[in-house]
């Protein structure tokens, strides 16, 4: 899979970008501040994610702009497509997302077209931040093979948040607990099946780390990834293959006999939301054991076994998007990624070009105040 055009307008400081990539390697330089990030930010949009800069919608539009507009189109083993992207104020609410000339309802609606898996300075504190992190990365790595999952999940946290309201009330006696009923029957349903779903990821993750993480440690350590339940045991998952009878049933029966621990506490304190993903080096903790390099490592080879899943899964390769990630590593680090994703397109950002490619390897942009040129000095149109 690779992005054959690009044209961005009005997105934050970008302004009249045209750009045809390589097929490979796309180096984009500047200084800070100059528009690099928002340029893959237009990218991974269009992948129908959400920003993974957490912007909020009404800073997409420039400030002196009234309407952003990103267009894109790529290329997959069977056809090529577009992507239209467009908002203008004031009704920021309403997103004009095309493909192939066809209105779709939201973004969201582009996951499973344009696959992109996306690197940055925060990933590399995957391994050893919050659980928060590793459960964003576990969804959206699996709302990129499974595409209702995303509206399962934001259907899950929309529910999980009137469950916790209704605990509130009852533990000031403005609700009755027999409320809780319905809300625990929708949590279970749908907790049952995030969970199943993603701990099926993350053994397929597993497999891919454990050979590429012996690889990045010159084969001195291994890496063990599992998925820790608050709700299941992990003997229950493995032998389940559908989230509805069983898994459900538990999950609710799990629900029912916390409720007077939750209504001390004012929230739910099992479930899919407080889940999280482990790893162990040479059978330690990560968290607790790892070095800053071993937890570099681990975030690095979570990222590359994630592209390599989707490969399995779509049978082409994702686009890859480094934005300020190499600049970060150390050169051996440095060496073992660009190994990894050699045969795939890739877009990095840097501020100098002390980075071991060429020019020769691709094709070289320079961004300044929002406007892209090629390497020579030349407008790319």
């Amino acid at each position: 899979m690779f992005i054959g055009k690009i044209s961005v307008n009005g997105f934050k400081n970008l302004k009249d970008v045209e750009m045809e990539p390589h097929e490979r390697l796309n180096i984009l330089c500047g200084r800070n501040a100059q528009g690099k990030t928002n340029l893959i930010e237009a990218v991974w949009l269009c992948t129908g994610a959400r920003s993974f800069r957490s912007t909020k919608d009404r800073r997409f539009i420039g400030d002196d702009e009234q309407v952003m507009d990103i267009g894109l189109s790529f290329k997959n083993n069977f056809r090529q497509q577009d992507i239209r992207f467009s908002m203008a104020k004031p009704n920021i609410r309403e997103k004009n997302v095309f493909l192939n000339g066809v209105k779709l309802k939201t973004p969201s609606k582009l996951f499973g077209n344009l696959n992109c898996v996306i690197f940055t300075p925060e990933d590399l504190e995957l391994s050893k931040g919050s659980p928060d992190n590793r459960r964003q990365f576990l969804d959206l790595s699996v709302s990129q093979i499974k595409n209702n999952y995303a509206h399962v999940a934001a259907k899950y946290e929309n529910v999980l948040e009137q469950r916790n309201v209704l605990l509130k009330n009852i533990a000031f006696g403005r609700a009755d607990r027999e409320q809780l009923e319905v809300w625990d029957v929708q949590l279970a349903h749908m907790g049952a099946y995030i969970s199943l779903l993603r701990y099926n990821y993350t053994k397929k993750l597993n497999v891919f780390a454990k050979k590429l993480y012996y690889e990045i440690s010159d084969r001195q350590e291994e890496l063990d990834i599992a998925y820790s339940s608050t709700v299941y045991p992990n003997e229950l998952l493995q032998k389940s293959t559908d989230y509805t009878g069983g898994l459900t049933e538990h999950y609710l029966r799990t629900l029912k006999n916390n409720i007077e621990d939750d209504i001390r506490a004012g929230f739910t304190q099992r479930g899919a939301h407080r889940d999280d993903m482990t790893a162990k080096i040479n059978g330690k903790n990560a968290r607790e054991d790892a070095s800053q390099g071993q937890h570099r490592s681990i975030a690095l080879i979570l990222k590359l076994s994630q592209a390599y899943i989707l490969e399995e899964e779509i049978d082409d390769f994702p686009v890859i998007l480094l934005d300020d990630v190499l600049s970060e590593l150390d050169p051996s680090r440095q060496r073992f990624v660009i190994s990894k994703i050699h045969g795939m397109q890739v877009f990095i950002t840097c501020c100098d070009l002390n980075i071991p490619f060429g020019k020769k390897d691709g094709r070289l942009f320079m961004i300044e105040g929002g406007r892209v040129t090629a390497g020579d000095g030349e407008t790319n149109r």
